[in-house]
């Protein structure tokens, strides 16, 4: 009999599901990391909320453990590259908390403009100072998300149902699925100078962190009021503490906090300041979902395999494994190409397969090319949300397939179409191992992706690659492997440059200013 160790406070529903299928739960919430590291070597899996630190330690005594499962989102107090390492799969629940974390951010806004937790502590005390605690009303008002997918969608509803104006900052947000569900999809500038709430709805990534700062602060309206229910370090709190002094910002809202426990906080005590402990997804329903939800998916995968919300594998069988194992790999890496090159708003997604690939199972490979494609804005995508997320945006995904193939015995092509052009990139397996990319925009090129890379497009003049070998010599950047192409004589071409260490912003203005170059990025595989 498989047995898992529960070691945070999880709905009843839990343990008594996995019993029903016939697995030993043992609940033991509240152990410190010492008491989990000398039990967890006893159990093939373990279920946590976020209170259980599963670190590199944790994960080193835990011998037998096959499966973590995550009841929520966020996997933070997870070491996701040891348990990778040691082959252990591991899961997590991303809608089981949508209504709950939205419905919270709205109910922190109202108490915000009503100053309602500071009312009623004063009227505890016996004050009554009724002419003190004078609010804003919402209606009329402007709100702008930041983030507007599954929780920034329901909130921006909510919020719609209150009368406010809705406006959303979202680079995957399409102007079809803003205008579907009633908010103006704006840029982030633009948010920040009409709105009189903001409401933080995105996952914290390099792109999202401190997405607030004293910069940003400068720009919005005076009195604007900021709320944030979703990720701790969105935000610099140092400076929404001396907007909050000088009046620039009117007053906050925060459910998370850059480091929690947040038993101290420079924003605590303040007046102008709503806090609660992250209370996002504290709801009996909430937590009897994501409870249920893990308790299925752990059983399923313990009994027969079936991997499902994985964070760090993608769901396949058995049997489909091997066999898949390579192409796995080419159709992640053309996808999150595509995505890191990818700057607006995604319209339409075209996955062509030819030869071999058109023989295997598509789905599962175009889970993870989307998976690719959309991580690099978005947090905690694995390939079974990510195509739920991408039909969730109104992302339009197209399937080709032809067996009888063409130049190559497999190929793997992707074509993405935003709000400003259409970008196109195919790739093969060389002797059926070696992922390759083979074309990109129409031009041909035989490249293997590394850690570092450099993808310049240019014109095809003399002197490119010599200015360019100089400007990373200087820095002090070896280059690895160096993959020219182009589609004429004289005409466009590209480069995707293997470097040893990734550049610096200003190492990249400096290749951006070179003579013939068009466009550098930096991508990281």
């Amino acid at each position: 009999m498989a047995k898992v160790l529960i070691s945070d406070k999880l709905s009843p529903l839990a343990a008594k599901l996995f019993a029903d299928r016939g697995i030993e739960a043992d609940v033991h919430p509240g152990m410190d990391p010492g008491e989990l590291e000398a039990c967890i070597g006893a159990y093939e899996g373990l279920a946590v909320r976020s209170a259980t630190k599963v670190d590199a330690g944790i994960l080193e005594a835990a011998q037998n453990l096959k499966v973590i499962g995550r009841a929520g989102i966020g996997v933070d107090n997870i070491d996701v590259a040891a348990a990778t390492a040691r082959g252990i799969v591991v899961m997590n629940t991303p809608f089981g908390n949508s209504i709950t974390t939205a419905e919270h951010a709205i109910a922190m806004m109202l108490a915000m403009a009503r100053q309602i937790p500071q009312a009623n502590a004063s009227t505890h005390q016996g004050k009554w100072e009724k002419n003190r605690f004078m609010g804003v009303e919402v209606m009329g008002k402007t709100l702008g998300i930041i983030g507007c997918g599954n929780i920034g969608s329901i909130v921006a509803d909510r919020a719609q149902g209150l009368k406010m104006k809705v406006i959303a900052y979202d680079p995957y947000l399409s102007a079809e699925h803003a205008s579907g569900i009633g908010v103006e999809k704006v840029e982030l500038e633009t948010l920040f100078a009409r709105s009189d709430f903001i409401s933080l709805h995105t996952p914290l990534t390099d792109a999202t962190r401190a997405i607030i700062d004293a910069g940003a602060i400068a720009k919005m309206k005076e009195g604007v009021r900021i709320i944030n229910c979703a990720r701790g370090g969105l935000v610099v709190e140092e400076d929404v503490k001396e907007a909050l002094l000088s009046g620039q910002v009117a007053a906050a809202a925060f459910d998370v906090f850059t480091e929690e426990p947040a038993t101290d906080n420079i924003l605590f005590g303040m007046d102008q300041v709503v806090a609660t402990p992250h209370l996002g997804a504290a709801t009996t329903e909430a937590q009897e979902k994501v409870a249920v939800q893990v308790a299925e998916q752990m059983a399923d995968f313990l009994l027969n395999g079936a991997v499902v919300n994985a964070i760090n594998m993608p769901s396949v069988s058995a049997e489909e494994a091997v066999k898949l194992g390579p192409y796995l790999k080419l159709a992640e890496q053309i996808g999150s190409f595509a995505g890191q090159a990818t700057e607006t708003a995604i319209k339409a997604v075209t996955v062509k397969y030819e030869g071999h690939a058109a023989e295997l199972n598509t789905n599962a490979l175009t889970a993870v090319m989307l998976q690719g494609l959309l991580s690099p804005l978005l947090d905690q995508v694995n390939i079974v949300s990510a195509p739920a997320i991408a039909k969730e945006r109104n992302i339009d995904i197209t399937e080709v397939k032809n067996e009888r193939g063409g130049d190559y015995q497999t190929l793997i092509g992707l074509t993405v179409t935003t709000e400003t052009q259409t970008r196109s990139l195919s790739g093969t397996l060389f002797n059926g191992t070696d992922p390759r990319l083979v074309e990109i925009k129409g031009i041909p090129i035989d490249a293997r992706l590394g850690s570092h890379m450099l993808f310049i497009t240019n014109q095809d003049k003399p002197g490119l690659i010599g200015n360019l070998g100089t400007t990373l010599g200087d820095a002090g950047i070896n280059i690895a492997t160096f993959n020219l192409g182009r589609s004429e004589p004289g005409g466009d071409a590209i480069a995707l440059i293997q470097v040893d260490l990734m550049p610096d912003q200003a190492l990249l203005d400096r290749i951006q200013a070179l003579p013939h170059v068009d466009r550098v990025k930096a991508m990281s595989f």
